[in-house]
């Protein structure tokens, strides 16, 4: 059973007691992202997630590092484009320390000036290591085409001369606008002591709000149809098709998934079978849904050589048409749900699957479903409501990104 705890600041803490396990768990969730970002500051998320295991007043880079191996844990973080989580997962009876470890790093972390050149190099390298691998370079270009106009089209990384102006004054001020206690929420999950919530409410649940902090904003970005595509000396052409979708909360959600896995989610799917069994067309074809607070995604990658481009996206673009003309029959879909159901309640048997899975419906709905009412949900997934989907999606104007040699 999921319990919710707020404390007196307004930071939640979400716990789950799972009796049977030895392990904890542990995450900090922010309402933070690189859609909250200024132009300027793109990329600065994602960079203070970095400089928070760079030292703080009481433990070096080298020591945080050292007490999670000490104790056989895992310790690592990731930037979305809306939130930001900084999670560990440990033996049950170093939950304490691990919560404390962490409370030093999202609280004294120091910013120091020689960390901080290091850092920005490892980040530079890994703008590039993004930038040299076509597969993800397509994608991110894809999403410049689709948002020119907004923060949600900008890379999470930034850019290198974004990079360059993120300073120890600029990350604290980018913190005390978006770090308050009301946009953080911890989740726990696995074998939880007594003694543990009160722990992290002595730790997170003191501090106060900043005089500049803001509430994050939605701005309801316009999506734009359109094309780019980027020459480069690579072996294949890369091939990346979005369609405007809808939002985390719409009710139709889980329609949205069993729509795509009908159409290139797995490996029975339309396109997997029609572009790589069938034709040979290509190694790599998939589909995949990205879901934001108010606006979705649904996107198309396919990967081959450069004289059967042309073939595989019209082998793309005949399947999407069947789709629209006739939908989908009733065995795709029981399939796509009795296969979403499996994935679902299969990818909670882990304490870390658990752990993120109450962070974020925390802090995107601010509510707890039972296994047994989403199981419930995606039943109640009907022909009407995937046509509805066909029909708003695959008949918009999508956004195209192709990388590939220049012939």
């Amino acid at each position: 059973m999921v319990q919710v705890h707020t404390c007196q600041n307004g930071v939640r803490i979400v716990s789950e007691q799972i009796d049977h396990v030895r392990s904890v768990a542990l995450g900090i969730f922010v309402n933070a992202g690189s859609r909250y970002e200024l132009s300027e500051e793109n990329g600065i998320t994602h960079f203070i997630e970095h400089m928070l295991f760079k030292g703080t007043t009481t433990r070096s880079a080298r020591q945080i590092a050292e007490e999670f191996d000490r104790i056989g844990g895992e310790l690592n973080a990731f930037t979305s484009k809306e939130n930001t989580c900084y999670y560990a997962k440990v033996l049950d009876h170093h939950a304490e320390l691990a919560v404390t470890i962490l409370a030093d790093m999202f609280f004294n972390s120091t910013f120091a000036e020689e960390e901080l050149e290091k850092e920005r190099q490892v980040v530079l390298e890994e703008i590039l290591m993004s930038e040299d691998a076509p597969d993800d370079d397509v994608h991110e270009k894809l999403w410049s085409v689709m948002y020119p106009n907004d923060a949600i089209g900008r890379p999470i990384l930034g850019t290198a001369a974004t990079l360059k102006s993120f300073t120890a004054e600029a990350i604290r001020h980018y913190m005390a606008k978006h770090y308050g206690p009301e946009s953080v929420v911890i989740s726990i999950a696995g074998n939880i002591s007594p003694q543990l919530v009160q722990t992290i409410e002595h730790l997170f649940g003191q501090y106060k709000p900043s005089s500049i902090a803001v509430a994050p904003v939605l701005t309801n970005p316009q999506f734009y149809p359109g094309e780019i595509t980027k020459i480069r000396d690579t072996e294949q052409a890369h091939l990346a098709i979005s369609y405007p979708a809808i939002g985390v909360k719409d009710p139709d959600m889980y329609s949205f998934i069993a729509l795509n896995n009908i159409i290139g989610g797995n490996m029975s799917s339309r396109l997997f079978q029609e572009v790589r069994e069938e034709r040979g067309l290509a190694y790599s074809i998939f589909s995949y849904q990205s879901c934001y607070a108010d606006v979705g995604a649904f996107t198309i990658y396919g990967s081959t050589s450069r004289q059967q481009l042309a073939q595989l996206q019209h082998t793309i673009d005949a399947t999407l048409l069947d789709i629209v003309a006739g939908g989908v029959t009733e065995e795709e879909l029981d399939n796509a749900k009795e296969q979403l159901k499996g994935s679902f309640v299969l990818g909670l048997e882990g304490t870390g699957a658990r752990m993120n899975r109450n962070g974020t419906s925390e802090i995107v709905h601010r509510r707890h479903r039972s296994v047994d009412e989403v199981l419930a949900s995606i039943d109640a997934v009907s022909m009407e409501s995937v046509d509805r989907l066909i029909a708003k999606i695959l008949k918009a104007e999508p956004a195209i990104s192709i990388i590939g040699p220049s012939e």
